[in-house]
């Protein structure tokens, strides 16, 4: 039966789908928009560095405005990096173009996670909270507002790898062989984190997303013993903000992460939509999750994929439309806007 919608505003339709109301169409908006793959955002990187243009509030500012009137998306993501409340906690850092983060100083023992610092955001990390309130005084009301963050086991890989990694065998060793260590770098996170999100929607954040892009590389146990209690934490003091859990490569995951917290759970593109929404269930709504290289092949392969997950999620309360993980460089800017235009079309409410 089709449910007579009054139109919404971008900002609208997005914070009703989080909170599994009825919309007038399905909200979209993409994982990496910021950037990436648009020519205005290259050309600042010619003459910026990232952390240059996500520490200086009016650069981070325009750079998250732009997917707005490229796309035509219904939220803004600030634009940051994950490594960003790092650094007031004393890690040394730089972002070496096509590698990534780099640690100067990794964790190694104990005592090197007992020297990690808490600290309040707004002392520290003022940037990112005044480009917030930049951002929603620009959209005034247009479009929602995500804050985000990278989730502690992610943020602990990268301080005990040094690096970006493919096996994760230093941190995940770590993490077998120094439990004690282990257990009060993961609490410390923790409450950074908690602290970081807090700070974003007190600037005006309306959703936040915590990142967990290498969760994918623990087994369900491993990840319910050294992982989901401090991911309950963090959204257990999130209940009255939306949430949306994210994590890569979490097919054999997604009940445990479901149990750990989040409004909304992001499904990534090596998942059918339907099935896994039926695991996480439908008390929880779900994010995604057409695969980013189908915008490479070209508007027929990017149409046929959308399709599909429209019909998986068969117009059920609840649906974010978006990347199964982020949007990749290459991709066609005209493509994505036909997208956003395409799905918010064939799902418009009469």
């Amino acid at each position: 039966m089709t449910v007579s919608v009054e139109p919404m505003t971008g900002e609208q339709r997005f914070l009703a789908a989080v909170r599994r109301e009825a919309v007038d169409a399905t909200p979209v908006w993409f994982m990496r928009q910021a950037g990436r793959c648009l020519a205005d955002y290259r050309a600042l990187r010619q003459r910026y560095d990232i952390l240059t243009l996500a520490k200086t509030p009016e650069l981070c500012a325009q750079v998250t405005l732009m997917p707005i009137e490229a796309f035509g998306v219904d939220a803004a993501v600030m634009f940051a990096d994950i490594m960003l409340p790092l650094e007031p906690m004393g890690v040394e850092l730089e972002i070496q173009p096509d590698v990534g983060p780099i640690i100067h100083n990794p964790i190694r023992s104990l005592a090197d996670v007992e020297r990690l610092r808490l600290f309040e955001p707004a002392e520290e990390v003022p940037f990112v909270t005044d480009a917030i309130r930049l951002v929603r005084r620009e959209l005034a009301g247009r479009k929602a507002v995500i804050g985000f963050s990278g989730a502690p086991f992610t943020l602990a890989c990268y301080l005990i790898e040094g690096g970006p990694s493919r096996e994760y065998a230093r941190a995940k060793s770590f993490m077998y062989r120094e439990p004690q260590a282990w257990a009060l770098l993961m609490s410390k996170l923790t409450e950074v984190v908690v602290r970081y999100l807090r700070a974003q929607v007190e600037a005006g954040g309306q959703v936040v997303q915590l990142f967990d892009s290498w969760v994918g590389a623990l087994s369900p146990a491993d990840y319910e013993q050294y992982v989901q209690p401090h991911v309950a934490r963090i959204f257990s003091a999130l209940r009255d903000v939306p949430t949306i859990h994210f994590g890569a490569g979490s097919a054999a995951l997604l009940e445990l992460m479901a149990s750990a917290g989040g409004d909304v759970i992001s499904i990534d593109a090596h998942q059918s939509l339907d099935v896994a929404w039926a695991r996480v269930g439908y008390e929880r709504g779900v994010q995604g999750n057409l695969d980013a290289t189908r915008v490479l092949a070209g508007w027929k392969a990017t149409k046929d994929g959308a399709d599909d997950v429209l019909r998986r999620a068969a117009s059920r309360a609840g649906h974010i439309f978006n990347l199964g993980h982020g949007v990749l460089p290459q991709s066609d800017p005209a493509i994505l806007r036909q997208l956003v235009d395409y799905v918010h079309s064939e799902t418009l409410r009469a």
